[in-house]
């Protein structure tokens, strides 16, 4: 039964039709019978011949059929809705690690403001597009930090970036290997199903060894990209490459993005005791009276 409690229209706007609706009902009745004045003017047989009687063929008027057809129109798109329809909840699988560099070349100013400035804001772009990845955050120089290990809670991560510097850090250098391998240990824990490693960085030092980890990471299903924020294209190019990921400068930002949010379906996973609702919209349960008002309106001498 319907609940008249929980009765209420998905897109009540339509509702504003129907006045008009009728009104133009009203409007053509009105016209058709103002017609008349035509008969003493064309000849009789002619005149029959050419104008739609108000009655159809059994006498009935055509105007409050069609004033119910474009009600029960209107009303259908209106959405009625009285029941709630429950479905599981899903989350897409995804587990973000970013890599940081804070080497002492990182607080540059030739990218103004500096080369570590555009990158946080590069970071807080990628957190703003995770949604409901999870995401975590390694800095690194001569040797790895992890600064956040896999969470949803992204605030949280956003909060940590202002002070994320290479003034920080407790010793000078550039080794990326050890910081991608932290970053591989953080996403096995993780486990899921879609899982990514980015790299923001301006160069490193380790070049074989950084590539050789990019390749053993991809073997394990894990795919590492590159963001440059200096000029060592060849060098991001390989990593990237080896990782089977994506490289781009922070002017392409945008399209590493879309890269990272191409989940694919097989790593969407139910939401455990939770589950989402939606208002059912009853309006096709209106569609064979419109059916049925149709073909009677359609009939010869109808319209």
């Amino acid at each position: 039964m319907i609940s008249l409690h929980a009765f209420h229209f998905l897109r009540p706007l339509w509702l504003f039709a129907l006045p008009i609706l009728w009104g133009l009902v009203y409007w053509m009745k009105r016209r058709r019978e103002n017609e008349a004045e035509w008969s003493g003017i064309i000849d009789a047989e002619l005149w029959s011949a050419l104008r739609l009687d108000d009655k159809g063929a059994k006498g009935m008027s055509r105007w409050p059929v069609l004033a119910l057809f474009w009600t029960l129109a209107a009303l259908a798109l209106a959405g009625p809705s009285w029941e709630k329809d429950q479905a599981a909840a899903f989350r897409t699988a995804m587990d973000w690690v970013f890599v940081l560099d804070l080497s002492s070349s990182m607080s540059d100013t030739d990218i103004q403001p500096s080369r570590i400035a555009r990158a946080r804001y590069a970071l807080d772009d990628l957190l703003d597009a995770a949604h409901d990845a999870r995401v975590g955050l390694v800095v690194f120089s001569d040797e790895p930090y992890t600064v956040v290990p896999l969470t949803q809670d992204v605030a949280t991560v956003k909060a940590l970036l202002p002070p994320l510097s290479p003034n920080i850090m407790p010793s000078s250098g550039d080794q990326l290997a050890p910081a991608l391998e932290l970053a591989g240990k953080l996403l096995k824990a993780g486990a899921a199903k879609s899982q990514r490693i980015v790299v923001l960085s301006d160069g490193f030092d380790d070049d074989k060894a950084a590539i050789s980890t990019s390749l053993s990471l991809k073997s394990r299903g894990i795919t590492v990209s590159v963001i440059g924020t200096g000029d060592s294209k060849d060098q991001f190019r390989q990593l990237a490459s080896a990782g089977g990921g994506e490289y781009v400068g922070l002017s392409a930002l945008g399209s590493l993005i879309h890269y990272l949010q191409e989940a694919p379906l097989a790593s969407r996973d139910a939401a455990p005791g939770i589950e989402v609702s939606h208002w059912q919209d009853e309006g096709i349960w209106l569609l064979p009276f419109l059916l049925l008002l149709a073909s009677m309106l359609a009939r010869r001498g109808w319209l």
